[in-house]
């Protein structure tokens, strides 16, 4: 579990983020986490009846009356990120992509611009 905890880390430290809950493809809990004292009536909430429509979507951000709920499949199974109307959802959508980046293989190779930029030999 702490190991879960890890990789949404940066998630759950993104302002107006409430909590993360993980589901296995079979609908499984497999991780779940609120800020603070949370909101006992989401934590209590079944989610199972949320996936049945999402099974073709890769991602999606739902909008409730007075929450955002995003929604992505990774590689571990589906996550559903809890979040306040003020959560920045391009920064949940980059720490969601860099939770299914594959490792780095290739410490030599250059990253980012410099690619672009190397010297030929």
């Amino acid at each position: 579990m702490s190991e879960m905890r890890e990789a949404f880390e940066e998630i759950l430290s993104t302002k107006d983020v409430e909590g993360v809950l993980l589901f296995s493809m079979d609908g499984g809990l497999l991780f779940k986490e609120f800020k603070g004292a949370g909101n006992p009536a989401l934590e209590s909430l079944t989610w199972g009846p949320f996936q049945a429509p999402l099974q073709g979507v890769r991602e999606a951000d739902l909008v409730f009356d007075k929450k955002r709920v995003y929604y992505r499949k990774t590689a571990w199974g589906n996550l559903l990120v809890v979040m306040g109307w003020y959560a920045p959802i391009a920064m949940v959508r980059l720490s969601c992509d860099l939770l299914n980046a594959p490792p780095d293989k290739s410490e030599g190779e250059s990253k980012g611009f410099r690619r672009f930029f190397k010297k030929k030999k």
